[in-house]
């Protein structure tokens, strides 16, 4: 496919395209986190269950966001982008209509797979379509639209759950989808890679899907029955050893999903340990931070999205600041630093207790937002730098996937080991509050039982009515102390990520200039 200049009729239609498909999955992405009270109210979920609606579409989109992109080289970049769209909006609907838990949690699993293809469309059509001289500029609109998109995403999401209308979420994406479907169909060529004859490495997607399942399963099911139980370390063993399977698979294949030699780069792999361990206390921050804004601290919805507005601001306005530094001095100073700053303002984070409600929020959640929003301000742009700087730029495709997909296994991870623990923290809190009330035996294990639930707990009917206050209480202490750990363990997180990029990222040499 010849290529075509951005301004050109052809540029703008694959730009539009392109920008309202990835809208889709940055919407879901960032809005769900915000309706999740509602959900977890409406469809009587579990604390495990919320942690499986997020980790059922992340852990898909992590194993084949890879061969996604292989695919539309090799198929037709147009052709699987759209197919992933369709499936993306197929999914979405059946989400939006799901009667309960375990139907949401398998049309996730459907989105993940429609996600996997269209994620990398997007980015793929433009690279290849647009002219060279302009790909930088193509690439920079389409990143601008979609961090507006990402502001917008928590808000939009507050809104509609405060109307009671949480499964907009996803049924929003319908008719976004379709109006992209119609406008790739109607004005945009198809575009492939002719020259590439590769082998799809599908036995590396299954043996990194089944073995990130096996290990979500196995912390999941920790709190219920304990690390001792089968029902744990079967499925841990089993993820552990699958992971190692898809490690020898990668070694021996053709084509493997994930290039090993990659790895063999020390600032790659530095900077992919500073994803990984990065992006895991930052999901699990956000995710805690807006369970205790709407359940415990009693924000609205939306004022719990609006919450999040100057951290996205911050990220608008600081990351192309950085991201010139980086080019200028190296990455290497900013890779140290955000990471830590990021640390530093999760651990303030974590020392917030009960509040009087969004009339305090400038003096409890606003400054440690500022600080840890700077944090990742300073460390996005050079991180993508340092990633892309790592490799030759014949494999900067793979570099960027690998980057991409570590995002999503350090998700799984978050939701998966760090929600398992919180269970723990929670429980093993309202133990030591209920246990000098005093309660009936079969009370107080109805009371113990809800811990599950986390924030949604609620006072069983058995419980005497003289009890129900100080009952709920310590539901609300439980969840404070539970989630003052969760942010104090993804603090510790980030500064690993820092100390990561203290040891592995080396600046590249400066280019001479006389």
């Amino acid at each position: 496919m010849a290529t075509v200049a951005l301004n050109s009729k052809a540029g703008k239609w694959i730009m539009v395209s392109s920008i309202m498909a990835s809208a889709m999955a940055f919407i879901d992405g960032t809005a769900l986190n915000v309706v999740l009270p509602s959900l977890q109210k409406n469809l009587n979920a579990s604390g495990t269950d919320l942690f499986w609606i997020l980790n059922a579409y992340l852990l898909i989109l992590a194993a084949i966001i890879l061969v996604g992109g292989s695919l539309g080289d090799k198929l037709g970049r147009k052709k699987v982008f759209m197919a992933g769209i369709f499936v993306f909006i197929c999914g979405s609907a059946a989400c939006g209509f799901s009667p309960n838990v375990p139907f949401l949690i398998a049309f996730r699993v459907l989105q993940g797979f429609g996600g996997a293809l269209m994620i990398p469309g997007s980015l793929s059509l433009i690279s290849s379509a647009i002219t060279q001289k302009e790909r930088g500029k193509a690439i920079g609109t389409w990143s601008a639209f979609t961090t507006i998109v990402t502001m917008g995403g928590p808000i939009l999401g507050g809104a509609f759950a405060d109307a009671g209308l949480w499964r907009y979420i996803f049924f929003i994406n319908i008719p976004i989808g379709i109006t992209a479907l119609i406008f790739l169909w109607r004005f945009v060529a198809e575009s492939r890679d002719e020259s590439v004859d590769q082998s799809i490495d599908v036995w590396g997607a299954v043996a990194i899907a089944l073995g990130l399942a096996c290990l979500t399963f196995g912390f999941l099911r920790a709190p219920e029955v304990g690390f001792v139980n089968w029902q744990v370390y079967a499925p841990l063993l089993g993820g552990v050893m699958l992971l190692i399977c898809f490690v020898v698979i990668e070694k021996r294949s053709r084509y493997p999903m994930m290039p090993l030699q990659l790895f063999k780069n020390a600032t790659f792999s530095g900077a992919n340990l500073l994803t990984f361990f990065l992006y895991a206390g930052l999901g699990a921050g956000m995710l805690f931070m807006g369970l205790n804004l709407v359940q415990v601290q009693g924000y609205t919805q939306l004022q719990s999205g609006l919450t999040f507005l100057p951290f996205t601001i911050l990220m608008m306005s600081v990351a192309r600041f950085a991201g010139a530094i980086a080019d200028k001095h190296g990455p290497k100073l900013l890779l140290v630093t955000g990471p830590a700053v990021t640390g530093a303002g999760l651990l303030i984070l974590s020392f917030i207790k009960q509040t009087p409600g969004p009339s305090a929020y400038w003096v409890t959640f606003f400054p440690g937002i500022i600080v840890f929003g700077l944090g990742m301000s300073f460390t996005v742009a050079p991180l993508t730098a340092a990633v892309m700087g790592s490799v030759d730029e014949h494999l900067s495709g793979a570099a960027s996937g690998v980057n991409n997909a570590l995002t999503r296994i350090a998700n799984v991870f978050a939701n998966a080991v760090i929600g398992a623990l919180a269970v723990l923290f929670f429980s093993g809190q309202l133990q030591n509050q209920v246990t000098p009330m005093k309660l009936d035996p079969q009370a107080q294990q109805s009371v113990l039982n809800q811990a599950v639930n986390l924030g949604d707990a609620k006072v069983p009917l058995i419980v005497k009515s003289s009890d129900k206050e100080k009952v709920g209480e310590a539901f609300h202490t439980s969840f404070i102390s539970a989630y003052g750990k969760v942010m104090k363990i993804a603090s510790g997180l980030a500064f690993i990520a820092s100390l990561m990029a203290l040891i592995f990222i080396k600046n590249p040499p400066k280019s001479d200039s006389s």
